[in-house]
């Protein structure tokens, strides 16, 4: 009987065995973000996210220790629900590129008018207020906390109960769901919880002007185009499908963690589109093992701009920001918790905190909305904790 032994690979089929190989010196930890050596600070410079090639260095000093920045890396904060309204629940832009536009929407009562949006999709967080959100496919109550999906081309009007502030992430392309791998279709939360419209027992009515037109507007190129109807244009008997709006509450989402050992952010994905992902960070326990780091790490993450909105919580990584701002920090430079942060999660089991996260491929650009609500002394609030 002959012994079954593996062929040895030919030329062609180097390129597909996976390089396995590391170095190192000096003083670092067998395992990243577990026993960091004392005296040391721990950075991941890492490619791809959270998924490429990935070195940890352990440096003498913060790297967020600067006297001074100057140059368009610099660290950005904004007090976002300070933004005024576009009108028609729109959004005011802060954030952008050809992927991606981040901004924030602020009204109450009803649109007067019927939107659909032809450039992309959009995801509506719902940082304050609660109402109703007609479509095509139905109404879905919406309340603090929710994420609303509308399909690009999707006819929608909000009728808002009370004032609402919404963050409005518009991409480009199709939003979907992260493959969730080893961990199974039901883990962060089962697509059982997330909600559809429902369409109304009768007939919706709406004020028409008094020509008695209903006026949906189109967007595509960031232009709007006007079409007006005799009836209400979201007139639907009936629909069947794969596609359609929805909605899921970061409370029905449950966070992956580990007791041993600090999760990248990349775990807590809620979306995807093409060159950036939507992530949710959100109550949960903090590692318990001694010597595993329970704040966030120093990183430069080389390929992505990270962009984050608190929503609510204590936000004890980041001192000085509260519900309601966004901060941004570009690719490149470096960025990770404050020089207290250590210290004020030593004896936290769990953090009290929501923020919605926004990494992008490509570099964003602020708008002129967003100067006007910055916070001008963020990039050095590191350096104001060490100097305490």
């Amino acid at each position: 009987m002959l012994a079954w032994a593996p062929m040895a690979p030919s030329k062609n089929d180097i390129k597909n065995i996976p390089s396995a190989f590391g170095w190192s010196q000096g003083q670092f930890s067998l395992q990243p973000h577990v026993d960091v050596p004392e005296g040391t600070y721990e950075e991941e410079h890492g490619r791809n996210g959270f998924f490429g090639r990935v070195s940890h260095l352990y440096h003498r000093h913060p790297p967020t220790g600067w006297l001074r920045i100057e140059g368009p890396l610099q660290p950005h904060a904004y007090y976002a629900s300070r933004v005024e309204g576009a009108g028609n629940a729109q959004p005011t832009v802060l954030l952008y590129n050809s992927d991606v536009n981040l901004g924030i929407a602020k009204f109450s009562g009803s649109m007067d008018v019927f939107a659909r949006n032809g450039d992309g999709d959009e995801v509506r967080f719902i940082h304050e207020g609660e109402g109703v959100l007609e479509t095509d496919y139905g109404d879905m109550s919406y309340r603090r906390g929710d994420y609303l999906v509308i399909p690009r081309g999707t006819t929608y009007r909000f009728v808002a109960k009370t004032p609402n502030v919404q963050l409005v992430i518009e991409s480009a392309t199709e939003i979907q769901l992260p493959d969730r791998g080893m961990l199974g279709r039901h883990a962060q939360f089962d697509p059982m919880v997330m909600r559809t419209p429902l369409l109304p027992a009768v007939e919706r009515k709406m004020g028409a002007n008094p020509k008695g037109e209903f006026e949906l507007q189109i967007k595509r190129e960031g232009q709007w185009t006007r079409v007006f109807y005799p009836w209400n244009p979201m007139n639907a008997a009936g629909w069947k499908g794969d596609l359609s709006p929805w909605a899921l509450n970061v409370d029905d989402i449950r966070p992956i963690v580990s007791p041993r050992y600090h999760l990248p952010p990349s775990v807590h994905t809620t979306f995807l589109g093409q060159g950036f992902v939507i992530c949710s960070f959100l109550p949960r326990p903090l590692e318990s093992e001694a010597g595993a780091m329970k704040v966030p790490f120093y990183h430069r993450n080389i390929d992505f701009d990270e962009v984050l909105f608190y929503h609510d919580g204590n936000f004890f990584s980041r001192e000085g920001i509260a519900a309601g701002a966004i901060t941004w920090h570009p690719l490149g430079i470096h960025h990770g918790p404050h020089p207290n942060a250590a210290k004020n999660a030593a004896d936290k089991t769990e953090t009290r905190e929501i923020a919605v996260m926004l990494d992008t491929r490509r570099p964003l650009r602020a708008t002129e909305a967003a100067g006007s609500v910055e916070y001008k002394e963020y990039a050095m609030s590191w350096r104001a904790d060490q100097a305490r």
